[in-house]
């Protein structure tokens, strides 16, 4: 299986931020342990290098690059098709543009669950959605 780490998670994993990283990362840590496959996208990897970038963080923002590039973790694009999917699950669901297109590339990228900290994500029905439990 392959589990979709929305940029929450992602934040709460490197920043390990809002009281949340030590559960994103022992989420993340059980996928490994249980055999999965953890992706993101080029989306979520704009999305987490704008505050750094913004702040001029350069230690937080080598660590988000040192994550992106590590073997274990895929990065999925966003081709067409995703843009294609993302639109309909905006007009399904009146999620987001960024939301839709996040879970459009778990999907269309062939991830199995996408685990998020958003619980307006979980109207989806197309991908299993997980909340990050605290």
């Amino acid at each position: 299986m392959t589990v979709y780490l929305d940029t929450n998670i992602v934040i709460y994993v490197v920043e390990q931020s809002l009281g949340l990283g030590s559960a994103a990362l022992a989420a993340v840590h059980r996928y490994y342990r249980e055999g999965h496959a953890v992706a993101v996208s080029d989306l979520v990897r704009m999305e987490c290098m704008v505050g750094p970038l913004m702040n001029g963080d350069g230690d937080a923002l080598r660590a988000y690059r040192a994550l992106f590039g590590c073997e274990a973790v895929s990065v999925l694009s966003c081709p067409s098709r995703v843009f294609d999917r993302a639109a309909v699950i905006r007009a399904d669901h009146g999620l987001r543009p960024v939301d839709a297109l996040h879970l459009a590339t778990a999907i269309e990228g062939g991830c199995e669950r996408f685990l998020t900290n958003d619980v307006r994500l979980t109207c989806v029905s197309d991908i299993e959605v997980e909340l990050l439990e605290p």
